[in-house]
């Protein structure tokens, strides 16, 4: 799911023609989603901001388990090159012993951790995102970032 984020400029600050233009935009945005005439109650946008904020921690948790996945294939890969050096080295036996205890290990039994990605995606990821759109769609019309809509049109007045 991509969150749609865009930074405030200086210009957009300072200039009344760039602002004008940055609200103007935000209720084309706002008017564009299908459910825009559903009205709202602050308790319910803030119950959906912090559902919200439960999935972009999810799509953070996602990010590290691709990091673990990367730094785990590279840890791999590396110990083809100790293995070549502790040969070179003239230790033969601690080179078969990494070979054959370490390279390609399973990270968990019968897992690699491109499968370990997978499930998480497949299964967790999804489940989360599939409720956190449905109660989106059914309760503000799919409009997303609801809660932040509304702090942001506070706090510029």
């Amino acid at each position: 799911m991509t969150h749609d984020v865009r930074p405030e400029t200086a210009s957009s600050r300072t200039s009344p023609d760039a602002s004008s233009r940055v609200d103007a935009a935000t209720e084309a945005d706002s008017s564009a989603d299908t459910g825009a005439d559903i009205e709202v109650d602050d308790v319910t946008a803030e119950a959906l901001g912090k559902l919200s904020e439960a999935l972009e921690t999810t799509e953070r948790a996602r990010g590290h388990l691709y990091s673990f996945h990367q730094l785990t294939g590279h840890a791999d890969l590396q110990l083809d090159e100790a293995v070549e050096l502790l040969r070179a080295a003239g230790h033969p036996e601690m080179a078969d012993m990494v070979t054959r205890e370490l390279i390609g290990l399973d990270v968990i039994p019968d897992r690699w951790t491109f499968q370990i990605v997978e499930e998480y995606e497949d299964g967790y990821h999804a489940a989360f995102t599939g409720v956190e759109r449905r109660i989106r769609e059914r309760l503000a019309g799919g409009r997303r970032h609801l809660h932040e809509a509304r702090m942001k049109k506070r706090r510029q007045g």
